[in-house]
């Protein structure tokens, strides 16, 4: 709690702290400042180089009050064909296809999907929580749709919830599969406690089936906008950013 009020303590160059919340470059900052757009705590100011406390002041640019945040998060419904990455030479990362809005918070994802799977992929700019969130010691959760070339059977059910040794004889935590509808190609749930290298496929693949087509609707309690189109993200609520961090509590 200390090291929370003393950060908030630290002041800022005002022209750092608009450029990063994306109210345009450094140069454009300063030439606000001169055109006497930007007041800090009710009085215009001359100087883009100020520092200020970006919790304490009330900064205004062109009538707008600015709401400083350090950390922002980004809940994203990943597309298939695109990386779960900040940079790639070759391919589209998550990162290129944020909005402008939130590429200047540099944001990363929490943990990769694999480049053909779709879904709920957490991003933000909190080193602290994402950290948290990948512990293998905290078994976050999480939970993925998928449809299965193949018949999935109750034992297979069985088989997942006692855990499944994959091709490199690594067994597995203990799962949970949810038959949705079976047959030659089947639909199901299935809710992990780890995040090995293509795990949900690898499960699959030791009982004999393949993974048509996967996609995370969940992690740990932060479940996918079912109203958030395929490759757009927004800004999680208020409640939503609580669930998440409620796991570190």
């Amino acid at each position: 709690m200390e090291d929370i009020k003393e950060a908030m303590k630290e002041t800022q160059r005002l022209d750092k702290i608009l450029s990063n919340l994306g109210y345009g470059t450094r140069k454009e900052i300063k030439q606000a400042v001169r055109s006497g757009l930007v007041k800090v705590d009710g009085i215009f100011v001359s100087d883009s180089g100020m520092h200020v406390d970006p919790y304490g002041s009330r900064i205004e640019i062109a009538g707008e009050t600015v709401n400083y945040k350090k950390h922002i998060y980004v809940m994203m419904n990943k597309p298939p064909g695109v990386v779960s990455a900040t940079y790639d030479k070759r391919l589209k990362t998550v990162a290129d296809i944020l909005p402008d809005s939130f590429k200047v918070f540099e944001l990363f994802p929490v943990g990769r999907l694999d480049i053909d799977t779709e879904g709920l992929l957490l991003m933000t700019n909190d080193g602290q929580l994402a950290h948290g969130l990948l512990s293998p010691r905290r078994h976050v959760s999480k939970r993925y749709y998928a449809v299965v070339d193949g018949e999935v059977t109750g034992e297979d059910v069985l088989s997942f919830k006692e855990g499944i040794t994959i091709d490199d004889g690594y067994t597995t935590m203990p799962s949970e599969l949810q038959i949705l509808e079976a047959g030659r190609q089947s639909k199901i749930e299935l809710t992990i406690y780890e995040g090995k290298f293509h795990q949900v496929k690898r499960m699959f693949q030791a009982v004999g089936k393949r993974v048509e087509y996967l996609k995370r609707i969940q992690m740990g309690g932060l479940r996918l906008d079912e109203h958030l189109k395929t490759g757009a993200s927004r800004e999680l609520t208020g409640e939503e950013e609580a669930i998440i961090k409620d796991v570190l509590a």
